[in-house]
């Protein structure tokens, strides 16, 4: 697999080649696979916590009432949902979906679940939000910094897959550090682990893309 020095050549590559833009960019990375199956039910559908703090973190929703929704509040969730905002969404498909496609996670908790998976259930499965229940008492604040420093990466029917590590301002080492972190998870989800990888990719949102073509084996 690739260490984080080959990882920081090919960023830097991708913000030197790039022109300056007036806006602060998203750093993409992209892997391509080989020797998988897609037609056999491959998929991956990961949430990875990213070791370094990007400067747009991910917005958070969390459904929840009385005691819970207070501490989700205080703690400046993005959106809270209570339960009587829950059951009202069930009569307005549009407005569920403005929230749903508005938000990049979404927390529960357990004793609304199974309000959410009858309201939402058929709008956030296949966009893979469902959310992740939180327990009576779990410290909301810890849950709601883990997924702000988070990203979903979904693989279905496909041999190549793209997710966000970052800002062009951050430091190369860690925009390296986060690429590292998802390629590691990747790979442990993949049928024969790095073999399975092709290329690993850079980019910039509006820059050329630069590769790191065979990846090579550990030991190898």
């Amino acid at each position: 697999m690739v260490n984080e020095a080959q990882l920081v050549q090919i960023i830097k590559q991708a913000k030197e080649s790039d022109k300056e833009r007036k806006f602060n960019q998203t750093m993409e990375m992209i892997m391509v696979f080989k020797d998988v199956d897609v037609k056999k039910g491959f998929a991956i559908n990961e949430i990875i916590q990213l070791p370094k703090k990007i400067n747009r973190p991910a917005s958070v929703c969390i459904m929840a009432t009385g005691d819970m929704g207070i501490k989700a509040k205080k703690a400046n969730a993005d959106r809270v949902i209570n339960e009587d905002e829950l059951t009202k969404l069930g009569a307005n498909k549009r407005e569920s979906r403005k929230i749903i496609n508005k938000y990049d996670f979404f927390l529960a908790d357990t004793k609304l679940m199974p309000t959410v998976g009858k309201v939402l259930g058929q709008l956030l499965g296949p966009r893979g939000k469902m959310p992740t229940p939180v327990p009576f008492n779990a410290p909301i604040e810890s849950f709601l910094e883990r997924f702000r420093a988070s990203i979903k990466v979904r693989v279905k029917g496909s041999l190549s897959m793209s997710c966000k590590i970052g800002e062009e301002n951050m430091d190369d080492l860690d925009l390296a550090a986060n690429a590292n972190a998802v390629a590691t998870t990747i790979e442990k989800k993949l049928p024969n682990g790095n073999k399975n990888i092709k290329k690993i990719m850079v980019k910039t949102t509006m820059g050329n893309i630069v590769k790191l073509e065979q990846v090579k084996e550990k030991n190898a």
